[in-house]
């Protein structure tokens, strides 16, 4: 299996689901012609694409992937990969999976590592406590193992999908008051929603750092982690890692390098977006590879190879009448091409 190279890509499904099943308050979900316009759009991504490994947000029901990698013609050399039983009762993370390179047993994460804490009482006199409860992902983190070539080690996949920027409703909290909170709910509730993808990146940093720390282990995050390039929760995940230039040489043992700057390192100029909001334009979508993947990395074992963003669906204002997805479609390439220094 001397695969020359790997590819992964981060895909937003945006909410799909069987026709007729409920998709959050709306109870009748998506008619059966919205339904095959999905399905159809779907299917020209994933055909376009053609990652080795599709990491999906907002998947609804297993069927909706089964169809849609039917109708690309992609069934026979993927493998859909989605919780069992999984029917429209909620959204989660799922793959989907070149059936040649997936090993292990694919497994989603719900709670958080039992250390997981965020609780302090502050820096110095001047800073109050504070705690955070949180202690489960309110999308379940899925991981899963492929081996793209077969003188390389396995890479481990997590694929993501952290709370969104929308304000968390309050009004149905118990100490909401209406006259005292009504005009800051905005400002409240997207202060929890914060709070929340917050504790969200750090848990699966936990998670992350028992995996790559001290070992050789390639991973790969691929996510709608709802926050841009440079936000605090992109910082905890990564953990900042110094991109080096030149001939320099080193890589982070528990870093994580994303590939939107690597490939912006490549670029004349940057127009990475995967999400257009009131005319904001934002990179809410990332892959992010640990040093085994970084050119200048002394354990690199595969080279970035380049980046493509299908994002112009996002000027069209109507994505339920279109059929077309509300996030940019990522996709991040790499060859096989071991440092010097690498152990393989």
């Amino acid at each position: 299996m001397a695969r020359r190279g790997v590819s992964f890509a981060s895909f937003n499904l945006y909410n799909l689901n069987e026709p007729g099943l409920a998709v959050y308050k709306d109870t009748d979900g998506w008619d059966q012609d919205a339904y095959d316009r999905k399905i159809a759009w779907t299917a020209v991504m994933l055909r376009i694409m053609k990652a080795d490994v599709f990491g999906f947000q907002e998947l609804w029901h297993a069927d909706s992937l089964s169809a849609a990698l039917a109708t690309a013609g992609l069934d026979g050399e993927y493998t859909a990969i989605a919780p069992p039983g999984h029917a429209g009762q909620k959204i989660v993370c799922a793959a989907a999976v070149r059936s040649a390179i997936l090993t292990g047993t694919p497994r989603w994460i719900e709670n958080f590592p039992p250390d997981f804490i965020l609780k302090s009482g502050g820096d110095d006199s001047q800073t109050g406590d504070i705690e955070v409860l949180i202690d489960a992902f309110s999308r379940p983190v899925l991981r899963l193992t492929i081996q793209p070539h077969s003188n390389a080690p396995e890479v481990v996949v997590f694929v993501c999908h952290f709370k969104s920027k929308g304000p968390t409703q309050i009004f149905r909290e118990s100490w909401y008051d209406k006259d005292v909170h009504g005009r800051h709910s905005e400002a409240i509730g997207g202060a929890l929603s914060t709070i929340r993808r917050t504790a969200e990146a750090m848990a699966l940093r936990m998670i992350l750092t028992e995996e790559m720390k001290n070992t050789d282990t390639p991973v790969v995050v691929i996510g709608d982690c709802n926050d841009g390039q440079h936000s605090n929760t992109q910082n905890i995940l990564t953990g900042q890692p110094r991109f080096l230039t030149t001939l320099s040489k080193g890589g982070g043992d528990n870093d994580l390098y994303s590939a939107q700057t690597l490939q912006q390192y490549r670029s004349e100029r940057d127009v990475y977006y995967t999400h257009l909001y009131q005319d904001m334009r934002e990179s809410l979508d990332h892959i992010l590879v640990s040093q085994e993947f970084y050119d200048n990395s002394k354990k690199r074992i595969w080279a970035f190879d380049g980046l493509e963003i299908a994002n112009d669906h996002l000027n069209i204002d109507d994505h339920k009448e279109t059929g077309t997805g509300d996030h940019g479609v990522v996709r991040a390439r790499f060859v096989y091409k071991p440092a010097a220094d690498a152990v393989v």
